[in-house]
């Protein structure tokens, strides 16, 4: 298998996408469970399937993109707004990049390193492990490259976040990705209660870091992508839940702009998994 995401890296990003989204429709045609959860957590947030139907492509595109990502040449990403992020930076405080599962959500952060890494050190992200070796191999190669650090979602990794965000430098996280148990509280997403990590907020609450929002958009036929960033509207509420619903709303405010590249497939409000907690050390 690592040999065939080297093969697949060196194609071009427009035809990976081609492919890309041929694969996303077979996935949604072939797996009626898949096609259900998209259907439901779309129509919850509003959308009928015309407006979000090009999202079934674009998941298909995350996928067939990957090699490129993590083992080709870098990607060709703009950015926009990105003077909130030096502002955050400014004022010394570190900075906690929240993005949801939308467009290429991976590239943001490392759009973000290329950029500031080299004046302001580099970006934690924290990660879940694969459990096929190969795969792992690849990811820790992938993620651990010159700007960007990549910590595993255990007591340890969340340690060296903390570290991170009080010597200024910035983290990165997903706070739409279902937690453990015992790493969340459930709060209202799209208007339905869903498990939510309360990390973010306590890195943030914690160490007095900045919250930056971002969103890496996926642009046509292979053109490459845009990497929004802009700010929390209003400070993180010092009550917990309080401040996690901020978060899942700041979420949800992002996912409205390009909703046609939200994972509606996700399984968003699944039971949490039983796993040794992490998230309490912040």
């Amino acid at each position: 298998m690592p040999v065939v995401f080297r093969f697949f890296s060196a194609f071009p990003l427009w035809l990976l996408h081609v492919m890309g989204a041929a694969m996303g429709w077979v996935a949604f045609c072939a797996s009626p469970a898949y096609r259900r959860r998209f259907l439901a957590n779309s129509a919850l947030a509003g959308y009928s399937f015309g407006a979000v139907r090009a999202a079934v492509a674009h998941a298909g595109r995350m996928v067939a993109e990957l090699p490129r990502l993590w083992l080709g040449a870098p990607l060709p990403c703009a950015m926009s707004n990105e003077a909130c992020v030096e502002q955050a930076y400014a004022a010394g405080r570190g900075i906690v990049f929240l993005t949801p599962h939308q467009g290429c959500f991976e590239l943001s952060a490392q759009v973000a390193a290329r950029h500031w890494s080299a004046a302001r050190g580099p970006i934690t992200v924290l990660y879940r492990p694969a459990r096929q070796p190969w795969l792992a191999t690849v990811m820790a190669t992938a993620r651990n490259r010159p700007g960007m650090l990549a910590v595993p979602t255990t007591l340890s990794g969340v340690r060296q976040m903390i570290k991170a965000l009080r010597r200024g430098e910035a983290v990165g996280l997903l706070p739409d990705q279902v937690p453990p148990d015992g790493q969340g509280v459930w709060s209202p997403f799209f208007g339905r209660d869903a498990y939510t990590m309360t990390l973010a907020v306590r890195l943030a609450q914690q160490t007095g870091a900045a919250v930056v929002l971002a969103r890496c958009e996926r642009l046509p036929w292979g053109c490459g992508f845009v990497t929004h960033f802009e700010t929390l509207p209003a400070p993180l509420d010092e009550r917990l839940e309080a401040a996690v619903l901020q978060i899942n709303q700041a979420m949800e405010h992002l996912i409205r702009q390009c909703p046609e590249q939200y994972l509606w497939g996700y399984a968003r409000y699944k039971q949490p998994r039983a796993e040794a907690a992490a998230g309490g050390a912040a």
